[in-house]
């Protein structure tokens, strides 16, 4: 019986084509996320926490074990829904809800974990939504977390995110804190 000699099949030409294959493969996959669509958005939204009254919008969960509440004791958790506004003011432009969690994670107070979905309910980011995490520094000023994800506008989203409270009023437990957002998206 006589022998074919294929041009392709042969010691010496496996590892050239099983590099084309990888190309292809890399190329091809490539192309399918197209990366020229990647675009930056930085916004700053604002976050109106109400912790008592009629529209109380922050609540506290669980009982500790000694049954006193302080921010940054161990185990002290959170939950919010709260307005979003473009501007600090209570009666600006509403955004959406932030809705998540706070929870005082470290033994000695020093840390939260933040979990955290922003809604957006109008404008063009209408059913969007933001999902943020991270440990924030309870004692500074100034916090960073990460941004996630996200779904309808900022699919794909990562990022960071930085927030503080701007504004405090004891007296009503009402505070405003500020959201400044720095994620890429497609």
């Amino acid at each position: 019986m006589a022998s074919t000699n294929f041009m392709f099949v042969g010691p010496n030409t496996k590892l050239p084509f099983i590099l084309i294959l990888l190309l292809a493969i890399f190329l091809c996959s490539e192309s399918r996320l197209d990366h020229g669509l990647l675009q930056e958005t930085n916004m700053t939204l604002y976050i109106h926490d109400y912790f008592s009254g009629p529209n109380t919008t922050s609540i506290a969960i669980g009982v500790p074990s000694d049954d006193h509440w302080v921010v940054n004791s161990f185990g002290t958790m959170y939950c919010t829904d709260n307005p979003v506004t473009e501007a600090p003011e209570a009666d600006s432009d509403y955004v959406g809800r932030a809705q998540g969690t706070f929870v005082s994670s470290a033994m000695d107070g020093s840390n939260s974990q933040v979990v955290m979905s922003i809604a957006f309910e109008t404008n063009e980011f209408r059913g969007s939504t933001l999902q943020i995490q991270g440990a924030g520094p309870q004692m500074q000023s100034v916090k960073e977390v990460s941004v996630l994800s996200g779904t309808g506008a900022f699919r794909y989203a990562r990022g960071f995110a930085t927030f503080e409270t701007i504004f405090y009023d004891r007296a009503a437990n009402y505070s405003v804190v500020e959201w400044n957002i720095t994620m890429e998206h497609y």
